[in-house]
């Protein structure tokens, strides 16, 4: 494994000068179409295929599933106007309260789900998941949301995870991105939920510049890069990568809070997808592991690691 030390900044382009917005709200649509493919790429000649692609399966069924659906419940003007006043997320996931139409995205991914080829443990945990009652689906949900799912149920609450994430999608995206605001490091401000990872932009207008990645809703907010995304950390910051990799994907190591999230680059291949590629390089995982840092991006598909 080699090191990079900080600084580890690219010169933007001459005759360019990035302005990047504050955040960029996730096509909820749009978003796990291009996971799908990201997924089934990926999975080609790499040691996990058959999982990645199982999950390109499980994300063309998040992508299917918002059709038809009742629009997602939203905070009143009440409640947005607080969380702006206050600088908190208008759709602060500790707050979450189930409603009709999460029930609904819940109910269908958990039947479409049914038609996947899977193994027999993993359709064992989505029927045990399907078959649960309100009072369990409630703590499964609440387990997800909390980032604190008990080791012996993993796998049942990977499908709850996946509905979740279409639902505050969905959310999201009806938000006015203008209203809102920074509400502390490691914390989307959409919703409150922590990084998957982050990426450096290669759109136009964001040359260069980093965005984290929810893990929940998939917002993209703008942060400052040679930064520890979780902790604010300016000290001790390196970028670990595989020996012979193509430098595409990194993890940003903290010294100061001995964690890491990976950051993945998008300027040298656009194709790039936060959660994807985070489950794709879960070597880099194993390697920055041993040398005593933990993981710090939260990713439903890599829950156990």
């Amino acid at each position: 494994m080699s090191s990079v030390g900080a600084p580890w900044l690219d010169p933007i382009p001459i005759g360019k000068s990035a302005e990047p917005p504050f955040v960029r709200l996730a096509d909820a649509k749009a978003l796990f179409a291009a996971r799908v493919a990201r997924f089934v790429a990926l999975s080609e000649g790499h040691p996990l295929a058959p999982y990645l692609r199982l999950l390109a399966a499980l994300s063309d069924i998040q992508h299917r599933v918002g059709d038809g659906l009742a629009e997602p419940a939203m905070p009143t003007q009440d409640v947005s106007g607080r969380a702006h006043e206050f600088a908190m997320p208008p759709l602060d996931r500790t707050g979450f309260t189930a409603d009709a139409t999460f029930e609904a995205t819940l109910d269908r991914l958990f039947a479409l789900a049914r038609e996947l080829d899977m193994p027999g443990p993993a359709r064992a945990a989505l029927m045990r998941a399907t078959d649960a009652g309100a009072p369990a689906r409630d703590c499964m949900v609440r387990a997800v949301l909390a980032d604190c799912i008990p080791v012996d149920a993993l796998a049942d609450h990977l499908f709850v995870a996946a509905a979740l994430q279409v639902h505050f999608a969905r959310r999201a995206a009806r938000l006015d991105a203008s209203r809102l605001l920074a509400v502390g490091d490691g914390a989307c401000p959409a919703c409150g939920a922590p990084p998957v990872s982050s990426i450096i932009a290669g759109w136009p207008g964001a040359e260069n510049t980093r965005f984290c990645a929810c893990s929940l809703c998939s917002t993209l907010w703008n942060y400052v890069r040679v930064k520890c995304t979780l902790c604010g950390s300016t000290k001790g910051i390196t970028y670990r990568e595989l020996d012979g990799s193509s430098g595409h994907v990194s993890a940003e190591a903290c010294d100061s809070c001995r964690r890491y999230v990976k950051i993945l680059d998008q300027q040298k291949d656009p194709a790039l997808d936060p959660v994807a590629d985070d489950v794709a390089n879960l070597a880099l995982d194993l390697k920055v592991g041993e040398l005593g840092y933990r993981r710090g991006g939260i990713n439903p598909f890599m829950i156990g690691y």
